[in-house]
C-alpha cells in the first residue's frame, strides 16, 4: 500500500508543478512576478512543491535493485527541473528583492564611491533578462518530463489509488497532457472507460460504495460493458443501501450480485457483505420475512467468502 500510495503523491505534486509553473509564466508575462510566489515552488525544504516532488522520486525509484528505466529516467528530469528552477528562483530573488533596495539606497542619496550600486544595477538588469530565459527554458524541461511522467504514469495503470486519483483529477491531467479529458485517460490505461472501471473496482474494495457506483457510470457511459460491471453495480448499490439503513434495497442488490456468480477477486468482497447482512438480519428483526432474508443471504455469502 505504501508503494501505491506513493506514486499517487508523485502524480500529485507533478501536477501541482505544472500548475505553479502556468501561474509563474503568467506573473513574468505580466511583469507581476514576485519572490513568494517562486518560493512555494521551489526552495529548499518541504514548503515547495519541486523539492517535495524531487526527495519523494529518490526515495521512491532510487536504491531499488528493481530498478527500471522508466522511473530512473523521470527520477533525473525531475532533478534537472528542480536544478533550472532553482536558477529561477535565484533570479527573480535578485530582481524583486535586490532591486526594490538598491533603488531605497539611491533615494536616500548613500554614497557610492566603491561603485557597488551600478554594479547592483548591472546584476538585476542581468537578472531580469536571466530570468526571461529562465522561466522558457523550466517550460521546455517540464514538457519533456512530462512525456517522461505519460510513460511513468502507464507503467503503474494496475494501480487502483492511482486510477482513483487520475479519474478525480482529469482537468488537471489534461491542462498537464495538452489533451481532453478522456484523451489524457485514454493515454494511460488504453481508453477512458477503462481508466473509470479500474477506479470504480479500487473503491469498492476499500469500501467507498457511493463513488464505486459512480465510477462504474462513467465507465459504462464511455462505452464499457460486460456482467463484471453489472454484478459490481449490484454489490455497490447494495451496499450503499445498507449504509443507508435501506435493507429491503440492500438484499436485492446483493442478491442480485450472488445470483450473477462472482468469482475472482470479487469473491474478496463476499466476508464484508456477510457482516453487513448479518448487521441487517438484527436491526430488521420486527420484520420476520426481511430477517430471515438477511440471514439466509449471509449464509450464501459465507460459502462464497470461504471461497476467496
Amino acid at each position: 500500500m505504501r508503494a501505491e500510495s506513493a506514486i499517487v503523491d508523485i502524480a500529485r505534486d507533478f501536477l501541482a508543478a505544472h500548475r505553479a509553473l502556468r501561474a509563474i509564466g503568467a506573473s513574468e508575462a505580466a511583469g507581476s512576478l514576485r519572490f513568494d510566489e517562486v518560493r512555494e515552488f521551489v526552495g529548499d525544504d518541504e514548503r515547495s512543491v519541486l523539492f517535495r516532488l524531487k526527495e519523494r522520486c529518490h526515495a521512491l525509484f532510487r536504491g531499488d535493485d528493481s530498478e527500471i528505466a522508466t522511473s530512473a529516467l523521470f527520477d533525473l528530469a525531475v532533478g534537472s527541473l528542480f536544478h533550472e528552477a532553482m536558477k529561477l528562483r535565484e533570479h527573480v530573488y535578485q530582481a524583486d528583492v535586490y532591486a526594490p533596495k538598491v533603488a531605497a539606497l539611491r533615494a536616500r542619496g548613500v554614497s557610492d564611491e566603491s561603485g557597488l550600486l551600478a554594479e547592483f544595477d548591472k546584476l538585476v538588469r542581468d537578472a531580469r533578462v536571466r530570468l526571461k530565459e529562465s522561466v522558457a527554458e523550466s517550460r521546455v524541461l517540464l514538457g519533456r518530463t512530462t512525456a517522461q511522467f505519460r510513460v511513468l504514469l502507464s507503467s503503474y495503470a494496475d494501480n487502483g489509488l492511482l486510477a482513483r486519483f487520475l479519474v478525480e483529477n482529469a482537468g488537471e491531467l489534461a491542462r498537464a497532457f495538452d489533451r481532453s479529458e478522456d484523451a489524457a485517460l485514454a493515454d494511460l490505461h488504453g481508453s477512458a472507460g477503462a481508466a473509470w472501471r479500474r477506479a470504480a473496482w479500487s473503491y469498492l474494495a476499500s469500501g467507498f460504495f457511493a463513488e464505486a457506483t459512480r465510477a462504474l457510470a462513467e465507465a459504462e457511459r464511455r462505452g464499457e460493458r460486460g456482467p463484471e460491471l453489472v454484478r459490481q453495480r449490484a454489490f455497490a448499490d447494495g451496499m450503499s443501501a445498507y449504509l443507508a439503513g435501506r435493507y429491503d434495497a440492500a438484499l436485492s442488490g446483493l442478491e442480485a450480485w450472488v445470483g450473477a456468480q462472482p468469482g475472482g477477486d470479487e469473491l474478496r468482497l463476499a466476508a464484508l457483505a456477510a457482516s453487513a447482512m448479518a448487521g441487517a438480519k438484527k436491526l430488521a428483526a420486527s420484520d420476520a420475512a426481511l430477517s430471515q432474508r438477511a440471514a439466509q443471504l449471509a449464509d450464501r455469502l459465507r460459502a462464497l467468502s470461504s471461497r476467496a
